[in-house]
């Protein structure tokens, strides 16, 4: 008796296995042909390749996207205020086809972003950055501030208000979680872990084309900050920051940003009740608030 259930339940398991096996795939061939729709170029830089979006004419944003992003995650940010500004959005290191100078600290990422907006002819620029992508622009920030209009944050990665006694090493999924059809296969629970539709799984496909990224955001960029407390020195900072953050994130933790925005000597800070990681429902206000911020009205 036992073996037929045990056996059936294997049978089962193993079907099931099979057909999200091939819905994987034909979600994959799919996220292949959305991402050939946002017509992104290469150029070589000193170090190696670097793909981005850029479209739009006005005042410049260099979008920097989060974990699991590339040039796709980083424009669709920017999609609801696009019509007013030129935006450019590359992929980070390791993620979509760009690939990583030295270790990929995010020190290193500012250089290479300077590279490209020097390639595009771009001098100054607003910098808005999502999650992960948070050390990023903070520290191209620091780093040049000639080259910087405003600094705008969005549920993101934020500078601790003391330095820490010990960090983690590594902050971020486990490398052998980092392929498509696993992630896939987790994707129904990403509401109870991240606050985020399980549909989300289809704007991070193909996740073997941004492992390399993921892997490096745990291991280097999302620690960074941490690590490196004392070369983030953010009561220094004269731009111009906005940030916007929910309370509801369950990725971005609320109560830390709303400690470190203090640390900020020009600040704006917007939070919303609800809305998650994303902020969804709170297009609008953002909106508003970003036209405000850079003075396109």
């Amino acid at each position: 008796m036992w073996i037929y259930i045990v056996g059936g339940a294997v049978f089962f398991f193993v079907v099931y296995l099979i057909v999200q096996r091939i819905r994987c795939s034909i979600a994959e061939e799919k996220s292949k042909e959305r991402l050939s729709a946002y017509g992104a170029e290469t150029v070589n830089l000193e170090y190696g390749n670097i793909s981005f979006v850029d479209r739009g004419k006005g005042e410049s944003i260099l979008s920097i996207h989060g974990i699991f992003g590339g040039y796709d995650q980083a424009y669709d940010t920017c999609k609801d205020f696009s019509s007013d500004y030129r935006i450019i959005a590359p992929s980070r290191f390791g993620y979509l086809g760009s690939d990583i100078l030295g270790n990929g600290t995010p020190a290193e990422q500012a250089t290479a972003y300077v590279s490209l907006l020097d390639k595009l002819g771009i001098e100054k620029v607003y910098l808005l950055a999502t999650s992960a992508g948070g050390s990023v622009a903070i520290r191209f920030a620091l780093d040049y501030p000639e080259r910087t209009k405003g600094l705008i944050l969005y549920c993101s990665a934020m500078p601790l208000t003391e330095k820490p006694d010990k960090y983690l090493k590594y902050a971020g999924p486990p490398p052998f979680l980092c392929n498509s059809f696993t992630m896939f296969l987790l994707s129904p629970l990403f509401k109870l872990i991240m606050g985020m539709e399980p549909s989300t799984i289809y704007d991070m496909l193909p996740v073997g084309d941004r492992k390399d990224g993921v892997v490096l955001d745990a291991s280097v960029t999302n620690i960074d900050m941490a690590k490196k407390y004392e070369d983030y020195h953010i009561e220094e900072l004269q731009v111009p920051t906005l940030v916007f953050h929910a309370k509801d994130d369950k990725l971005a933790n609320y109560a830390d940003t709303e400690k470190a925005v203090k640390r900020f000597a020009n600040c704006t800070f917007i939070s919303f009740e609800n809305g998650g990681h994303l902020m969804e429902g709170h297009e609008k206000e953002i909106k508003k608030a970003v036209s405000n911020f850079t003075g396109i009205q």
